[in-house]
């Protein structure tokens, strides 16, 4: 596979669907360019071509936890290709195991030379055959419905790290009590992550920032100021003071 197919490939399963037009601007090639190498993808079953957009043909019915990532791909499409321009070749960094964290290992793949610390199988196996990348997988036994670990070797594992970031994420966020998860076992694996990272970045939606009826109920530790919430859009205005305590950064898809 060629590298514009590699990167055309990438870009649509990231996003779903996505025209040409566009995919020419993000690659800077010709229209006709973009046709010319999408043919064979197509004839492969690799990509879906319908009225001038590509379409992913990865299947979303595997799930829960592919079915998560379908929801709301646009915007967690623009929170990872936010997040991966924070992230540097040769950083090191932890991930959890969120639908968006995912969204995130698939944007970093076009970086070189990362040390990883997941204990997601998911994110593992995105990230573990890139040339040059050290992958290392925290834990033993995964979860049936998300490839994810929280014995104790996961913990082990994470504890003996020292890393530039940890990208973390949430279930929701409410206003006073901040970012929420359903387990304390992902509350646990997501304090273990911030306390070996000099900084960490919480990638979430904004269908997550919820004033009430959100089910989730535990606390994530609350971030500090030079930690940053990446979001495909400025929620509403009483979530201004949790997120003025540290930087805020607005997604956009490209």
């Amino acid at each position: 596979m060629s590298k514009y197919e590699h990167d055309i490939l990438s870009t649509v399963n990231l996003r779903g669907t996505v025209s040409v037009s566009e995919l020419a601007q993000i690659l800077d090639v010709s229209d006709q360019t973009i046709r010319r190498i999408v043919k064979p993808l197509v004839e492969r079953g690799e990509l879906r071509k319908v009225h001038g957009a590509l379409v992913s043909t990865q299947s979303v019915m595997d799930p829960p936890f592919l079915a998560r990532m379908h929801e709301n791909r646009a915007a967690k499409a623009a929170i990872a290709n936010s997040v991966a321009r924070l992230i540097r070749d040769g950083d090191s960094l932890t991930i959890d195991t969120g639908s968006t964290s995912a969204f995130v290992a698939q944007a970093l793949e076009n970086r070189r030379n990362l040390t990883v610390v997941t204990n997601s199988a998911f994110i593992a196996s995105k990230l573990a055959m890139i040339e040059g990348n050290r992958v290392f997988m925290a834990g033993t036994q995964l979860r049936n419905h998300d490839g994810a670990a929280f014995d104790r070797n996961a913990f082990d594992v994470i504890a003996s790290a020292s890393v530039d970031y940890a990208i973390l994420s949430a279930s929701s966020v409410h206003p006073t009590r901040g970012f929420l998860a359903f387990d304390q076992c992902e509350v646990d694996i997501a304090q273990a992550m911030m306390e070996v990272s000099a900084s960490t970045v919480m990638a979430v939606d904004h269908t997550k920032f919820k004033e009430s009826g959100a089910k989730a109920s535990l606390r994530i530790p609350a971030l500090s100021p030079e930690d940053s919430v990446v979001c495909d859009k400025r929620p509403d205005a009483v979530f201004d003071d949790l997120l003025n305590t540290q930087s805020f950064i607005e997604a956009n898809g490209s």
